[in-house]
């Protein structure tokens, strides 16, 4: 077991399954890496870094990495991450040191195609990604960059849509052919991906589970990478 805990911060919502989601996939970042993993957010949901790095302090350990659980370089990894590190790292007294965003890269074009292979999304169908958005362009443009990467691999056209910032759903719905499925860029459940649930069954298209524990690989690697360039052993 190795003695640096790693911790995934996740935003947090208010939707009933985004906690035991998010705590199943702690758990097998955990069997990964070798290491004790927990779960803990941003706001809506409990618990807080600052009760996780507190627990983990109280357990004896003086040391974690914190991988946000975030897929753009939005305003919470830019700014609410740092902040709440700082503040857990203050009160609990614990060394943590941040790790790179899970991001839009190559790793999470093949995790992706598993959810669209999982979900038996055709490999003719137009994709409709789906993503949270941001009110950062850059952020917004990474997920459109993800899209191209995406359909670079496939046979078939792949847009980004977002659920608090434009392109709306209904903006690019039109701009994909049939057969249609929708590719969620979610983690876990989520109060903004069960409307694309019910509109997916109305319709009849196949919609693929939020990513879950596929993503374990992809946090642990963060984590590795930050244990060997922070010098925390």
């Amino acid at each position: 077991m190795r003695d640096v805990p790693v911790i995934g911060l996740a935003h947090g919502s208010r939707h009933p399954g985004v906690s035991p989601s998010l705590d199943e996939l702690m758990a097998a970042v955990g069997e990964r890496c070798g290491a004790v993993a927990r779960a803990a957010f941003l706001d809506l949901t409990q618990p807080d870094l600052e009760t996780v790095a507190t627990e983990l302090a109280a357990d004896g350990y003086s040391q974690a990495v914190v991988v946000p659980l975030l897929f753009t370089a939005a305003f919470h990894a830019t700014i609410d991450v740092p902040q709440t590190v700082r503040a857990a790292a203050d009160a609990s007294g614990l060394d943590l040191a941040v790790a790179d965003i899970i991001g839009t890269g190559d790793d999470i074009v093949q995790l992706l195609q598993s959810s669209a292979d999982n979900a038996r999304i055709p490999g003719e169908a137009s994709l409709l990604l789906y993503a949270v958005g941001s009110s950062r362009e850059a952020a917004n443009a990474a997920v459109h960059d993800l899209a191209a990467l995406l359909q670079s691999v496939r046979s078939s056209p792949v847009l980004a849509a977002f659920g608090t910032s434009e392109p709306r759903v209904e903006a690019v719905l039109d701009q994909l052919r049939e057969p249609r499925a929708i590719l969620p860029l979610f983690l876990s459940p989520g109060l903004l991906l069960d409307p694309l649930i019910d509109m997916a069954a109305r319709h009849g298209w196949p919609i693929a589970d939020p990513i879950g524990v596929g993503a374990a690989a992809v946090i642990a690697d963060r984590y590795l990478r930050a244990l060997s360039t922070t010098g925390l052993r």
